[in-house]
């Protein structure tokens, strides 16, 4: 079974940027995504990409701000968001797509913008 650890959370200011890393056991997954959930949110696709790197997709929200990438040698797919707002302040989740479905969800790690 595949697991997924999130790292590079943290507490910054609006404006900021962070860079978040989700280390895969075993091998490299076809299509890798992130998600976040707020307090009180239901949890919210922000961009995948493919194995290759030549694809990505990004929800709205974050479009122009926050960019997905992935380095196959490491098993890691990362996310580089810039310009942060307060309304970004979430867990993010990475997982993988199975096929029907996302799963092999992280622990997650937590992103704070203050204001």
């Amino acid at each position: 079974q595949v697991q997924l650890v999130e790292s590079g959370g943290g507490l910054v200011q609006a404006g900021d940027s962070l860079r978040l890393s989700c280390a895969a056991s075993g091998r490299s997954f076809y299509v890798m995504g992130w998600f976040r959930q707020a307090p009180g949110k239901e949890r919210e696709f922000i961009a995948a990409i493919s194995w290759s790197g030549g694809s990505s997709w990004y929800a709205d929200s974050v479009k122009g701000r926050f960019t997905v990438s992935r380095d196959n040698s490491k098993n890691t797919v990362y996310l580089q968001m810039d310009s942060l707002k307060p309304e970004d302040t979430a867990v993010y989740y990475c997982a993988v797509w199975l096929g029907s479905d996302w799963g092999s969800w992280g622990q997650g790690t937590q992103v704070t913008v203050s204001s």
